[in-house]
Parts: C-alpha cells; sequence; structure tokens
C-alpha cells in the first residue's frame, strides 16, 4: 500500500513507519518537525515538511502522493501543557484534524488509522476499560482527540470514510532504533533512565497514598512496537470505530523502578512528591476487541522487554537524537 503518516518523525510515527516500510508498503512522512527529530525519519521514507495546520500544505501532499490509507500520529500530547494552552491543543489537533480529513476528501482517501488515546475516558469508574466506557476526559488534549474522533465518524457517516481509532495506554520501550526524544520529558521510564544515566539526581514519586497495593499508581504499559504493530493491521482488516490497545493489566510505579534497578545496575533514587491533581490510582485496559477484530495481542510488553529496549536506546544515544 501506498501509506501517508503524519507525524512520522514522532515517537510512536517513527516506529511505526519503519515497521510498514519493513513489510514492503510505501510510506510518505508528513511532519513539520516541531517536536519530531530529522534523525528519526527512516531514509527508505519519502519525506514531506509541512504543518497540517497549513491547509494547502496538507492538500498539495495528498493530490500529490495520492495514498490509499493515512495512518495520524501528528499531534501535542502533553496533558499539563494543554491545561496551560487549551488553544494550542485545539487548534493544532482538532484544526489540524480537520484540515486532514477535508484533504483525504478531495484526494479520495478514505482510509484512516488515527492515534488516538485513553486520555478520551477521564478517570473511569471501573477498570479494566472497555471501549464502551463513557468518555469524559479531564484535559484538553483528551478531549482534542475524542473531538477528532466525532469529527472522523460523521466523515464515516457522510463522505464513506473508514476510520480506525486506536485509544493506547502508556506507550513506551525503544526500537534498535528509534526511541523517546522529548523536552520536556514527562513520561516515567524515560526519566528514570534519566537517573541511571546521571542526568537527574533522582526520580520523582507523585504520591504513595493511592488505594493500591504499594500506594503508588498503576498504569498499563505498551512497548512501541506493539502498538505499531496494531497500526499496521488496523490499515488491512476490514474494521472501524474505537480499539483499546493495552496489555490488560497494569504495573505500579514502584514496580516500574524495581525493574529498571535490576535492568541498569543503578540504585535510582526516588524523591516523595505530591499527588498531580487528576492522576487517577488505576488506569488498564481491556484489550479483547484489539484480540477479537485486530488479531492483536502484545509480545514485547513485559517490564523487562520495555525496560531493556529503551535502556539500550538510552544508553546507544544518551543525548536523544542528534540535532541536525
Amino acid at each position: 500500500m501506498n501509506i501517508l503518516v503524519t507525524g512520522g518523525a514522532g515517537y510512536i510515527g517513527s516506529v511505526t513507519s519503519e515497521q510498514l516500510l519493513n513489510q514492503g508498503h510505501q510510506v510518505v512522512v508528513f511532519d513539520n518537525l516541531e517536536r519530531g527529530h530529522r534523525a528519526a525519519l527512516d531514509p527508505r521514507a519519502k519525506f514531506i515538511e509541512g504543518d497540517l495546520r497549513d491547509y494547502p500544505a496538507i492538500e498539495r501532499a495528498l493530490l500529490q502522493t495520492r495514498p490509499e490509507a493515512v495512518v495520524h500520529f501528528a499531534a501535542y500530547a502533553l496533558v499539563g501543557e494543554s491545561m496551560e494552552r487549551p488553544e494550542v491543543y485545539f487548534g493544532n489537533n482538532l484544526r489540524g484534524g480537520i484540515n486532514l480529513a477535508e484533504a483525504m476528501l478531495k484526494s479520495g482517501t478514505r482510509r484512516i488509522v488515527f492515534s488516538s488515546t485513553c486520555a478520551v475516558y477521564g478517570q473511569p469508574d471501573c477498570s479494566p476499560i472497555t471501549e464502551d466506557t463513557p468518555q469524559k476526559p479531564t484535559n484538553p488534549y483528551g478531549e482534542s482527540k475524542l473531538m477528532f474522533e466525532k469529527v472522523l465518524s460523521w466523515y464515516q457517516r457522510l463522505h464513506g470514510f473508514q476510520p480506525v481509532f486506536l485509544r493506547y495506554f502508556n506507550a513506551c520501550g525503544a526500537s534498535a532504533k528509534f526511541g523517546e526524544d522529548r523536552d520536556p520529558e514527562t513520561h516515567l521510564i524515560p526519566n528514570i533512565l534519566k537517573v541511571a544515566l546521571g542526568q537527574k539526581p533522582a526520580v520523582e514519586l507523585f504520591g504513595d497514598d493511592y488505594d493500591t497495593p504499594d500506594g503508588t499508581c498503576i498504569r498499563d504499559y505498551i512497548h512501541v512496537a506493539d502498538l505499531a504493530r496494531a497500526h499496521c493491521l488496523a490499515l488491512v482488516k476490514p474494521v472501524t470505530g474505537a480499539i483499546n490497545l493495552g496489555t490488560g493489566h497494569g504495573y505500579s510505579v514502584r514496580q516500574v523502578i524495581d525493574v529498571a534497578r535490576r535492568i541498569t545496575g543503578h540504585p535510582i533514587p526516588i524523591a516523595l512528591a505530591s499527588r498531580r491533581s487528576g492522576d487517577p490510582g488505576r488506569l488498564v485496559a481491556a484489550a479483547a476487541k484489539a484480540e477479537r477484530e485486530l488479531g492483536w495481542r502484545p509480545e514485547h510488553s513485559s517490564l523487562e522487554e520495555i525496560i531493556g529496549s529503551a535502556w539500550a536506546w538510552c544508553r546507544a544515544h544518551p543525548h536523544g537524537y542528534e540535532k541536525k
């Protein structure tokens, strides 16, 4: 297939592009490199530098390349930043998404796999979280993703779009070539590994009084390679609508730190901090639909493999990607 990947210079986009190319697909990456990295572009892909907020740019890219499908990653994804700058998130994630949908309409492309998020659920009352769990986002980031899901659902009804919304939980790990490199870094595992690299004195632990076995938050961690494979499957399976991507079980923050200590051989000190506002104690996916409809189940998402792959990438790239 000929596939356009928006945000293909970012974390999950780069690994997905790599897997698509390995499977023999033609890949065109559309990215503005604002938060992605030129060094994260797979050299086998065609690269078009552009911004989704610039409608003529994405229209031109789609009309020139005429992809059979789009995999859409390009978005801002920092919860805290979205609370401080909601207009930026709605401007980029929603307006940019609408520009993409309109350009797809003009180019005749109807298949889209959308990188959504478990943030659309907010703080659910039940666990594990199914696709039917009420969607009640608690921040503009999650709201912007849910709003674009609704846009695509209307385009499905009125224009024949075939959208898949992959709502994934905590993306982590690395491939041999591509890993996490963002500023500021907000994810737990990269911050733990910065301590092991000697770049931070301690890892912050935001609350130890949750109603969980060890008092720390429990999350469903999913290897980026598993996430990428789900996107590849969603392009070719006859499915539409929302699908959760997770392992179906979670690990606490302390469990993650303990595994990282074993793998890195570093003591990884902890600095206890107050709870972050809005942090649920437990977020775990019900992933049966992904197995049933995509034929997908995680293969690389043990904590040992996740942290081992991330640690290998961090040691090879202690300061992230080279800035060129």
